[in-house]
């Protein structure tokens, strides 16, 4: 039972951080809808997040923080540049010009472009001979097909139990505008949300590789979000002249930052580097699509969103590839099991390992089965041939009890 529980938690894991970034999704349209600028929102979103992770960070990991180079500083910033800065702002624009499901659906080529990232960094391995190889492809071609399905075809409205006797129109909806100016904004929306996805993967494969060096993981989080929020406050300055934008009350727009900070920064950043770096930055962006599936019911609900018949196939499509990818890298950890080489022994006082003298029994038998004739030459040039027998006893030393 222990194991079963063991092997479920980092499923368990970043599926709960979808269903969190779920509702980040339509928390912050709602406040984007009331007027928020999105600037200000990352600002506060990071502010949130460092506020509360960097206490258990000082507390928890005092004594095995490793030490700060200007390597790891300047990795640390970058991640601070492509998560809070570049993917949350470019995300949010994206997020305020489409919906929240439109959102979700595109954000779904991120299994897509993390896979091609760690391929280019030498961080997994292609090798199209093997099934599991040919199933993650496979998994994320077909996981990139279904949101685009979404994107492209609509279809009919699909009538819900919980949407039939709804109000057409809800009060935390957009105001309407025309044809043109909606597709203008919509495609500028699915561009911002392209390169905040490019930028979201970018994240990730450096995230995996600081933590080889950087493995405090709460201290790393909290960095992370504090760089964050410097660099997002400079920003904000530039592209907003007006003081009035920081304002924030008891209101959706603080409960939009202290929700995002907390839950999808802070706790989220934890959880989702402590599963990458048991199972890698691949397996956590492969549940991605399962946060567009809860977006599309919660905002039917919130929202009043319409559910349609694109929206389902693509559905059905993304858990196709989802789970094609999953089983690709289950496989591939099951290869990597049986290919590992067993830690060796240690016994008795002295230290000397049991592998130690079986591998020194070993080089013996190899000197002798490489002089296995021996020429003994006389004055006569007489050579006799002695047979040595084809493997010799190998005794390990005995481990003396303690």
């Amino acid at each position: 039972m222990t194991s079963i529980i063991e092997r479920c938690k980092p499923y368990i894991a970043v599926i709960s951080l979808q269903f969190g970034y779920a509702g980040m999704n339509i928390i912050t349209k709602v406040s984007l809808n009331h007027g928020m600028s999105h600037y200000v929102l990352v600002v506060y979103r990071h502010a949130f997040a460092t506020l509360a992770i960097a206490p258990f960070a000082l507390i928890l990991e005092r004594k095995v923080r490793p030490k700060m180079t200007f390597m790891i500083f300047m990795q640390i910033f970058v991640l601070g540049l492509l998560g809070p800065v570049i993917d949350q702002n470019f995300y949010y624009a994206g997020l305020k010009y489409t919906s929240p499901t439109f959102s979700c659906a595109m954000s779904n080529i991120l299994p897509a472009m993390t896979f091609i990232m760690a391929v280019l960094c030498r961080m997994e391995k292609v090798n199209m001979k093997k099934v599991m190889c040919q199933a993650k492809v496979a998994g994320t071609v077909v996981t990139v097909a279904g949101a685009m399905v979404m994107t492209l075809y609509k279809g009919p409205i699909v009538e819900m139990v919980w949407t039939k006797h709804m109000h057409p129109h809800s009060s935390n909806a957009p105001a309407p505008v025309s044809a043109a100016t909606a597709d203008k904004d919509w495609l500028k929306g699915s561009i911002f949300l392209i390169i905040a996805t490019l930028a979201w993967s970018g994240l990730f494969i450096l995230q995996a590789i600081t933590m080889r060096k950087y493995d405090a993981q709460l201290s790393l989080t909290a960095l992370i979000c504090f760089m964050g929020t410097l660099q997002s406050i400079a920003v904000t300055f530039v592209m907003e002249h007006s003081l009035s934008v920081w304002s924030i009350g008891w209101d959706m727009n603080l409960l939009a930052a202290a929700y995002a900070g907390i839950v999808t920064s802070s706790i989220a950043y934890y959880i989702q580097g402590l599963v990458m770096k048991k199972r890698g930055p691949v397996f956590v962006t492969a549940f991605s699509p399962l946060m567009m599936i809860i977006v599309a019911i919660m905002g039917s609900f919130v929202l009043a969103e319409n559910i349609y018949l694109g929206g389902i196939l693509g559905s059905i499509l993304i858990v196709a590839g989802l789970y094609s990818v999953l089983w690709g890298k289950y496989k591939e950890r099951q290869w990597e099991k049986a290919n590992e080489l067993p830690e060796p022994v240690k016994g008795g006082k002295s230290g000397q390992t049991m592998i130690e003298d079986i591998e020194a029994n070993n080089v013996a038998v190899e000197k002798a089965l490489a002089n296995k004739k021996a020429i003994v030459s006389g004055e006569n040039d007489v050579s006799v041939s002695i047979e040595l027998p084809e493997t010799m006893p190998i005794k390990a030393k005995e481990v003396p009890k303690a």
